[in-house]
């Protein structure tokens, strides 16, 4: 759990948006004594980066105003759920910092409840069974620009009405063959108070209430009725839900609940490069696309977090991109920033090469080993210091050096000189190649009295260079996540899937690393120097640890590469 103290200070920080202003108009007209949220995921997948904009003000809401928050399972549809789903969503909304307390509720709670109150809306003759198959009652609902047609069995008696949707809940019917409805107004401009289903018969066992329903409510009938039941004040949702509000308000005014709850509507997230609809993610799952929910290409928390992404980075990415009402697309780069900007106070520093390229220091005494000093963070001296080992053979990045270098290339080459971070400046003299014409290895000098990495006779190098020992190594795997999908908008010429990125994943092997990451707890932060922030994967196993990317680090000399495209 976050700290009550860190979440008051990101409280401070967040500022107002039109949602809190409604809260607060509220709470000082009167209208509300204590604010009640709620947070109602359905338990048919895995959270997402959207959800967490939702949990983020509902949760938050609750706590600045000095209220609560309900976490409440919209378990209405037995077919698609699972307890490994509502499992995965409690562990993510933890994770994320909050807490339900007592307030752990399901829809399936008032499952007789809900059947009262449909019983009553039937006796009141606002309600009707209806016989009309599917495709049919499609047709009869009209269009945007054209009425609806009143089914014939809308005029059904109370009594008939009455009788059938008792012998629905009996299970004398297949699935499909009836529905109860609302009886409001076919030639409604919403679409939603087109006599909208209420209850459908569907034979399937829930994980909650077993084999005792075999008709189930709709999430317009029971959202509504739910949020009554529970005192919720404020129903948050994202703006699709905007035009099933007149539907909420008629069902609220129509029944006998015991409180007034309203719903207020905010633009949904949306960023780019990602999908944030859980359809499109479950293909992706089911299709064998990623390796699992948790995979760290997808944007789930599940995925975020194994990525390495702490939960208060994604709070304050939430905090900068606010609250609004307006439709918006939000650059991913403005989470990559915020996660930069939260680990990089965190993350200690420690030395990785990825691809390696053997250095030989050839005035170094061969057999001799020494131990330096090393910094675990730069800007926190509190951090203290870390040996590594330094020794005649070393391994450098592959990536820094070239043979003929380019301008504005200043890390090694032939006779250039640069600095290795913590330890000596060294000198390239020679290439060692294979017989394809591979460089295996360089020959280079180093300063005895550059010790530490400075030159006692003051001259400036233009590259400092992070490397390891290779007496001292340890063998790691790097797995390198991109974007899952090449292009901002995906889908937005067809199916989202067919816009994914053939390498979103590159998994390196032989990757070398310092020996103080040989205990790298999972999912810790750590930067590598120079090339990004990295966290332990559960895959990890004595003696071989896996690193995912969680973000890479501004690199300069890429900048310049990239330049004459952009």
């Amino acid at each position: 759990m976050v700290g009550t103290e860190t979440l008051e200070s990101e409280k401070d920080a967040a500022g107002r948006d039109f949602m809190r202003d409604i809260v607060q108009a509220d709470l000082d007209a009167g209208r509300t004594q204590c604010v009640v949220t709620r947070f109602p995921p359905e338990p048919n997948g895995f959270l997402h980066l959207g959800h967490a904009k939702s949990i983020c003000l509902n949760f938050g809401i609750a706590q600045e105003f000095g209220g609560r928050c309900h976490l409440r399972f919209d378990d209405t549809n037995p077919v698609k759920e699972e307890q490994l789903f509502v499992d995965a969503i409690q562990r993510d909304v933890r994770w994320l910092g909050f807490d339900w307390g007592v307030h752990l509720h399901y829809a399936s709670d008032y499952f007789e409840q809900l059947y009262a109150w449909a019983e009553h809306l039937v006796r009141e003759g606002k309600a009707y069974v209806d016989d009309t198959p599917p495709e049919a009652m499609r047709s009869q609902r009209g269009t945007l620009t054209e009425p609806g047609q009143n089914s014939p069995f809308r005029y059904r008696s109370v009594e008939e009405n009455l009788d059938l949707f008792r012998r629905m809940r009996a299970g004398e019917f297949p699935n499909g063959a009836r529905v109860l409805r609302a009886k409001i107004d076919m030639a409604s401009g919403n679409m939603n108070l087109r006599d909208p289903v209420l209850y459908r018969i569907l034979h399937a066992h829930h994980p909650r209430t077993g084999d005792a329903w075999c008709i189930y409510p709709t999430y317009d009938f029971a959202h509504g009725q739910s949020d009554a039941i529970e005192g919720i004040t404020h129903s948050i949702c994202t703006l699709e839900f905007e035009d099933h509000r007149p539907l909420y308000d008629w069902l609220i005014d129509n029944l006998p609940v015991p409180s007034r709850p309203r719903q207020y509507e905010f633009a949904r997230l949306n960023v780019t490069y990602m999908v944030l609809s859980k359809r499109h993610l479950t293909r992706l799952v089911q299709e064998k696309h990623v390796h699992g929910w948790d995979d760290p290409r997808m944007p789930t928390l599940a995925g975020i977090r194994r990525r390495g992404v702490p939960a208060a980075a994604l709070r304050e990415f939430i905090r900068r991109v606010g609250v609004a009402r307006a439709y918006s697309q939000v650059d991913v780069a403005m989470l990559d920033s915020a996660v930069r900007d939260t680990l990089n106070p965190m993350a200690e520093r420690r030395m990785a090469v990825l691809r390696p390229l053997k250095l030989i220091i050839e005035n170094y005494p061969e057999g001799q080993t020494e131990t330096l000093a090393a910094q675990n963070h730069p800007d926190n001296r509190a951090a203290g210091t870390r040996p590594v080992s330094f020794g005649r053979e070393i391994y450098v990045e592959r990536d820094d050096f070239m043979e003929a270098p380019p301008k504005k290339f200043f890390r090694l080459s032939p006779g250039r000189e640069v600095r290795l971070r913590w330890a000596y400046f060294v000198t390239c003299r020679d290439v060692v190649k294979d017989a394809a014409g591979q460089v295996v290895a360089l020959r280079c000098t180093y300063d005895p009295a550059s010790r530490g990495g400075n030159s006692p006779d003051g001259r400036k190098v233009q590259a400092t260079l992070h490397w390891v020992a290779a007496a001292d190594a340890l063998t790691a795997e790097v797995r390198l996540y991109s974007h899952l999908f090449n292009r901002p908008d995906p889908g937005a010429d067809g199916d989202a899937l067919a816009d994914i990125a053939p390498n979103s994943l590159e998994v390196l092997t032989g990757c070398l690393v310092e020996r103080a990451l040989a205990q790298a707890d999972v999912g810790q932060a750590v930067q590598f120097e120079r090339t990004g922030y990295f966290a332990a994967d559960p895959d990890s196993r004595p003696g071989y640890t896996v690193f995912n990317r969680t973000v890479g680090l501004r690199d300069t000399w890429a900048k310049v590469q990239a330049g004459p495209q952009r």
